[in-house]
């Protein structure tokens, strides 16, 4: 064998072992990575220390390994978001081409719901650009995601009334919250504009909690009788969303069913 082709087998060893740590749920130990890489244990040992020198791995107090300070260093010097609408841009471009519509995505930032992605409806008719702009989370089904999957607790004090379909008693708003969950998605109708709807569903992170809410929006009547079609396109594309968080094949992952939050195989 070759020395680049030696090196370069290495070297896949090498990120396996990275890759492996890095999607596990909890630390592994010396044990549990020689198991999953089948490599021997002298080579797994050699592997293990080259990468906690660079950094790429590094050991817990317990002598478990976790992922290394060159993650969290990347990590701070960016965007938090920026990984994520990165992740999500061709999954919203594809809803915009199938759907033709406004497509969003949000994040929790505190006690705020604000959009952090837009892609724009193809219609003439569509809606503005709402990209970084503040609203009330219980008038927008992408802040209706969190608040229904317990991400925020509601605002305090009175709730606004954007329109007159808001919804503003908080009974009534953490019934919508149920139904939502057992839809699997979130439905406005005119409660932040007249004229404007939208549906929007949770995306998981690695944890199973939610992360970041993906949604549609435009103009009532063009959605009003299109509203299951969009709801179950927007629970399949946010599955493959949640799946490309957690670093995973689709096709070997279980998914997380979103009226449950369960794993579903």
């Amino acid at each position: 064998m070759t020395d680049a082709a030696t090196g370069t087998r290495a070297l896949d060893r090498a990120t396996d072992l990275v890759a492996t740590v890095v999607h596990a749920d909890e630390p592994m130990s010396f044990a549990d990575l020689q198991d999953a890489s089948g490599l021997a244990k002298s080579t797994t040992s050699r592997l293990l220390t080259a990468l906690e020198r660079s950094g790429l791995l590094e050991r817990d107090a317990s002598g478990s390994y976790v992922a290394g300070r060159l993650f969290w260093l990347y990590a701070a010097r960016h965007d938090p978001w920026e990984e994520l609408v990165r992740l999500a841009r061709p999954v919203m471009e594809q809803i915009g081409e199938d759907t033709g519509e406004t497509v969003h995505l949000s994040v929790c930032r505190g006690e705020r719901v604000v959009q952090v992605a837009q892609v724009d409806s193809t219609f003439l008719l569509g809606t503005r650009d709402w990209t970084d702009i503040e609203v009330p989370m219980h008038c927008s089904a992408l802040g209706k995601v969190f608040l229904a999957w317990d991400a925020v607790e509601p605002p305090e004090g009175e709730l606004e009334q954007a329109t007159p379909a808001t919804i503003t008693d908080r009974a009534a708003l953490r019934r919508d919250g149920v139904r939502s969950r057992e839809r699997g998605w979130a439905l406005t109708n005119e409660e932040l504009e007249i004229g404007l709807s939208g549906l929007a569903v949770p995306v998981f992170g690695i944890h199973g909690d939610v992360v970041a809410s993906l949604g549609i929006s435009g103009p009532t009547p063009r959605l009003e009788d299109r509203l299951d079609e969009l709801g179950h396109r927007l629970l399949d594309q946010s599955t493959a969303l949640s799946t490309l968080l957690r670093g995973t094949s689709p096709s070997r992952n279980p998914h997380r069913d979103p009226r449950t939050q369960e794993v579903v195989a």
